[in-house]
């Protein structure tokens, strides 16, 4: 959440709900709706880190409030993070782990596992087909999410129908 309140203060000075509100219209209903709690405890830690810079601004009708804009520290930690690569390709697959030791165990059928894992995919794909059919077209954003998201899912459909291959083979 960080560095995602950075660069909407690099467009200029915003308030927390503001913030809030701006992450909702990009990303759509698809991504994780954040908390406006979350959102100003974070606002509050990349200030004391010296980040962002906040300045009480009185309102006449409702209580002061907090408007941050984004200091060069906060720019150049903005600048690095595009910088970066994202995470290296997922090894480290909870569910990966559960079909693994599943035999060692004998707690658990490996394909009912497999089973079980693919209903949960392809609930999840018809959630994501029902969010992309009722967001915006206008919105982008929100549909490459979406769009991404599913083919990660079609990725690990597949990926399942594959385990599950190798392990009749085995039998």
């Amino acid at each position: 959440m960080r560095l995602p309140l950075l660069a909407l203060l690099a467009r200029g000075p915003a308030h927390g709900y503001e913030l809030k509100q701006d992450l909702e219209q990009l990303l759509g209903s698809a991504y994780p709706q954040p908390n406006v709690g979350q959102i100003y405890v974070t606002l509050g830690r990349l200030e004391k880190s010296g980040l962002i810079e906040g300045e009480e601004v009185e309102q006449s009708s409702r209580p002061n409030k907090k408007i941050y804009h984004l200091t060069d520290a906060g720019q150049e930690a903005l600048r690095a993070w595009y910088e970066e690569t994202t995470d290296e390709p997922r090894v480290r697959d909870e569910f990966f782990m559960k079909l693994a030791l599943a035999p060692q165990t004998r707690l658990a059928d490996q394909i009912a596992l497999i089973n079980k894992q693919r209903r949960h995919y392809l609930n999840t794909m018809r959630s994501l087909s029902r969010l992309a059919a009722a967001e915006d077209r206008d919105n982008k954003t929100a549909h490459l999410l979406i769009e991404g998201a599913m083919l990660h899912l079609q990725a690990d459909l597949d990926w399942l129908e594959r385990c599950q291959e190798e392990l009749e083979e085995l039998e």
